[in-house]
């Protein structure tokens, strides 16, 4: 028997919120929503506006395929450096606190992207840009679950689905300044400040909560092993995000060299997954109700592979296009549903589950890219997503087995 993921009344979140909020009336509930909505956005469009500029930034630092993947590492060796203090971190001081200060941080990081200019500056700004992105990854979903225990129904799909929308937006702002010919500097240099007027407009409507403290037996242990379920749960959102990070990263490159799409074509890939991605996942909470998470999780796995794999082996603007909108879909749902269920154990405070399961996630998200690039150095890009189309299969398998044996 693996893990069980049936009913989310399995779970009992541990953390202890304010009064103010758990007796707070239906509009002042929705206001928190919205600001934590806002805060999820916030950070989607930061990592958007990277992404839409990476073709740009890699011919003006005259990078090959090889060269960009071994840079791209630079994210996950940041998120691996903070990754064992994030959890712990959102737990002592707060996830709110942590939040306002982690985003504030990854914009100014972002900022400092479009400074680059060597292969070595590019790397080192990578670096902080994956160690901010982290803490506030790990915040902004301890949020998410918290407003969804205000709620008292599934909403979590709607929060990352303002991610989505935001990476579809951020989109679009790409394509205007490259419309505008600003440099990615002066791209990045707008955006932050748009994101930090949105902190500054919502932080006040964040949730306040105290997790409960670990009995001190415990909590003397230097290491303590994880909780089973949190590591399989991470493993399915690691063959998720491993995907979505290829569409991230390397979707344009795709469409530029091998679809050959002419001029500002050269993003429709990118925009056709993000708004597949961004609608499944405002619809996500409905459908799991109806048909279940297993059900649509299965579904969504065999969705990735059949995306991926139809766009290898018909390498055209039409069908590239709809095999991306495919992949958007397939993962639309998973990474929401297993955040919900990991912010839910029972056992281990709301952060630090977050922090297992979200930084085995993210590191799908931070490593498929540069994998790719290096496989596609080698065998070339086709057969590279070829490679992370596996990984929906996988996807469907682990969600199959767990379910069975549950």
């Amino acid at each position: 028997m693996l893990i069980n993921i049936n009913p989310l009344s399995l779970f009992q979140t541990k953390a202890k919120i304010k009064k103010v909020f758990r007796e707070a009336k239906a509009s002042y509930l929705n206001r928190i929503r919205f600001a934590v909505g806002m805060f999820y956005f916030g950070m989607g469009l930061s990592f958007a506006t990277w992404a839409s500029r990476i073709p740009d930034i890699k011919s003006a630092l005259h990078l090959t395929e090889g060269d960009l993947g071994s840079i791209l590492f630079a994210l996950p060796v940041g998120q691996l450096i903070v990754m064992p203090f994030s959890g712990k971190m959102v737990t002592k001081f707060g996830s709110h606190r942590i939040l306002i200060f982690s985003l504030i941080m990854y914009v100014l990081c972002l900022i400092n992207l479009g400074l680059a200019t060597t292969a070595l500056q590019l790397s080192l700004g990578l670096f902080l840009f994956g160690l901010f992105g982290n803490l506030a990854n790990i915040a902004v979903n301890t949020q998410g679950v918290y407003t969804e225990v205000l709620f008292k129904k599934t909403i979590m799909s709607s929060f990352h689905g303002m991610w989505s929308f935001a990476g579809f937006t951020g989109a679009l702002v790409g394509l205007g300044m490259l419309a505008l010919n600003l440099s990615p500097l002066h791209h990045f240099i707008i955006v932050a400040g748009i994101v930090l007027l949105m902190v500054a407009f919502n932080f006040k409507f964040l949730v306040r909560a105290k997790e409960k403290k670990k009995p001190k037996e415990e909590g003397k242990k230097l290491f303590v092993k994880p909780d089973t379920a949190l590591l399989w749960l991470g493993v399915i959102g690691f063959c998720s995000m491993a995907s979505e990070g290829v569409m991230f990263d390397w979707s344009g490159v795709y469409f530029k060299d091998i679809v050959k799409a002419p001029g500002p074509l050269v993003v429709l890939g990118y925009t056709s997954f993000m708004i597949m991605m961004a609608s499944g996942r405002f619809l996500g909470d409905g459908l799991i109700n109806k048909f279940g998470r297993e059900r649509v999780m299965q579904i969504s796995g065999v969705m990735i592979s059949a995306g991926l794999f139809t766009a290898v082996f018909l390498p055209y603007i039409i069908p590239c296009t709809i095999a991306f909108m495919f992949v958007g879909l397939g993962v639309a749902t998973i990474v929401p549903t297993v955040y919900s269920i990991a912010g839910k154990n029972p056992t281990v405070p709301a952060g630090e589950a977050l922090t297992i399961v979200s930084s085995v996630s993210f590191l799908g998200f931070l490593m498929g890219p540069p994998v790719i690039g290096h496989i596609a150095q080698s065998f070339g890009l086709q057969f590279s997503f070829a490679f992370i189309g596996i990984f929906g299969v996988l996807i469907a398998f682990m969600v199959s087995k767990i379910r069975t044996s549950a």
